[in-house]
């Protein structure tokens, strides 16, 4: 009980230096969840924030391979274990870090990974942020309900959805699970939102579109803004190289819903 004690005192003391800590939610897999929240956390450090990119998804992580970081290894401090530093402003932690052998898998039931996500919270010095993102894995299960169990109250949920009716159903669930825990829903971002042809430069709505903001004005939560498809961001992504063009439609996309975080987040 005492050790329990003295985790959870220690979770609230790494992250009492985070300004705002944002998760990243999404009730079905496949919407570019982890594109998102990575896309999100490039952003706000281009803009000289020190952020924290958290992968929980324990049995997919995609984010250091997106940001060419799969052979980094983890440091030590004397306050602690210390994320990989990617940027100047970006720090950047996932189990890819920590389980030896990246190519095997993660066998755990629900107390291994409940577990695991108290050792990273309690054992893991982040220094002082302006905006911690925590990338969950789909659903609504173990990782979201033991993240929330450690997370001060003013902590932000984003949920990520694509167009189609399919994807939608799981975004109500998303938002009624978020409110059940009393946590603060930031908003909807609507991704895969039309694909604009290179070649005739017309969009076409591959998932439909608009679905997204429907479902906030329903349930009358923000609504964030809208992505398109971009073929560049999966190639840029499998190089380790994925960043934001300057000019882009993906920028201007992430530029917006980066305003919309701030005005909702303070």
């Amino acid at each position: 009980m005492n050790q329990q004690i003295d985790q959870i005192n220690q979770i609230k003391n790494n992250l009492s230096n985070i300004k705002h800590i944002i998760v990243v939610l999404s009730g079905k897999g496949g919407v570019g969840k982890s594109t998102v929240s990575t896309n999100l956390a490039l952003l706000f450090a281009s803009k000289k924030k020190q952020v924290g990119l958290l992968d929980c998804d324990f049995h997919g992580p995609s984010i250091p391979t997106m940001l060419g970081l799969k052979q980094k290894t983890i440091q030590h401090s004397p306050k602690g274990f210390l994320p990989i530093q990617a940027t100047v402003y970006l720090k950047v932690l996932s189990i890819d870090f920590l389980s030896g052998n990246q190519d095997n898998p993660i066998i755990w039931r629900g107390p291994m990974k409940m577990g695991a996500i108290r050792q990273i919270l309690s054992e893991f010095y982040w220094g002082s942020l302006d905006y911690l993102i925590i990338d969950l894995p789909p659903g609504t299960g173990d990782e979201p309900l033991t993240i929330a169990q450690f997370l001060p109250k003013n902590a932000g949920v984003i949920i990520v959805t694509t167009p189609q009716e399919v994807a939608l159903a799981s975004v109500r669930k998303s938002i009624n699970f978020v409110k059940k825990l009393h946590m603060q829903i930031i908003g909807i971002i609507e991704n895969m939102s039309g694909f604009i042809c290179p070649h005739c430069n017309k969009q076409v709505n591959i998932f439909k579109q608009g679905g997204g903001k429907k479902a906030a004005e329903t349930y009358q939560i923000p609504y964030l803004g809208s992505i398109p498809l971009d073929p560049t961001i999966v190639e840029k992504s499998d190089k380790g190289s994925l960043k934001i063009e300057k000019g882009s439609v993906i920028e201007t996309s992430f530029t917006s819903i980066i305003n919309e975080i701030e005005k909702n987040n303070g």
